[in-house]
């Protein structure tokens, strides 16, 4: 069934859609009255809705029943992600939506290659954002994760909330020791391709969070992510 996105809160029995999601509808699903699709508004809540009118690029829908998204995981997980080099933020962005991450936050760390201005930061956020809300919508998701701007990583530190954990590559606990007593909200982080420095990894410690492993192996930077947000999802029971 066709998945889409709106702005606000969907209160009465009736909405149209308009612009994108509206020509997206009735030129490119060459959807017609009658037909099904889902609508989920920001709270997380999914609305089961029948065409009832299209004309040009506005499309009304009639709503037949309302429920909370099961999709959504009961942990809210924050990626704070150290900028890898090329377009491989763009896989990370992807994947980790149809994983679970609850938000994304792009970091420049001390090892970062990857340096855009502020100007090309501000180009790829939109992007960036863009690639979430399809991720979302392919994979079924309640909310579209959002992708903040990027931040430094001692800002990083500062704004990370609930457990922090630290992934690095020169050892720490694993992800089930960490996760014993399922944090409601956990902020991950995650290096570039030359990792992070002893100085941010300490910084993260000192101010509470702890230092993960995912092995003995040395993963690339745009699969590491993807594996902890995977034992994250499955050690809070949220790959059931």
């Amino acid at each position: 069934m066709p998945h889409f996105f709106v702005d606000e809160e969907i209160e009465s029995k009736e909405y149209s859609l308009f612009g994108e999601d509206g020509r997206h509808i009735s030129k490119s699903l060459r959807m017609n009255k009658g037909e099904s699709l889902t609508l989920c508004s920001p709270s997380g809540t999914v609305h089961n809705c029948v065409v009832e009118e299209i004309s040009g690029d506005m499309v009304k829908v009639n709503v037949l029943s309302s429920k909370i998204s099961e999709a959504e995981p009961d942990v809210k997980v924050t990626l704070y992600q150290a900028l890898p080099k090329g377009d491989k933020m763009e896989l990370i962005i992807q994947k980790a939506v149809e994983i679970g991450v609850s938000e994304i936050v792009p970091v420049i760390s001390s090892r970062c290659v990857s340096r855009p201005d502020k100007k090309s930061l501000s180009k790829k956020t939109v992007r960036w954002q863009k690639i979430a809300k399809q991720a979302a919508m392919q994979s079924g998701r309640g909310i579209v994760p959002k992708v903040r701007e990027c931040i430094s990583f001692n800002d990083a530190v500062k704004s990370a909330k609930g457990d922090k954990v630290i992934f690095y590559e020169l050892g720490g606990e694993s992800v089930k020791t960490i996760l014993k007593d399922k944090p409601s909200e956990i902020s991950m982080f995650i290096g570039s391709e030359g990792g992070f420095s002893s100085e941010e990894v300490n910084l993260v410690t000192e101010n509470g969070g702890r230092k993960a492993t995912l092995g003995k192996r040395i993963l690339r930077a745009e699969t590491a992510p993807l594996v902890a947000l995977t034992l994250i999802m499955y050690e809070t029971d949220n790959m059931e």
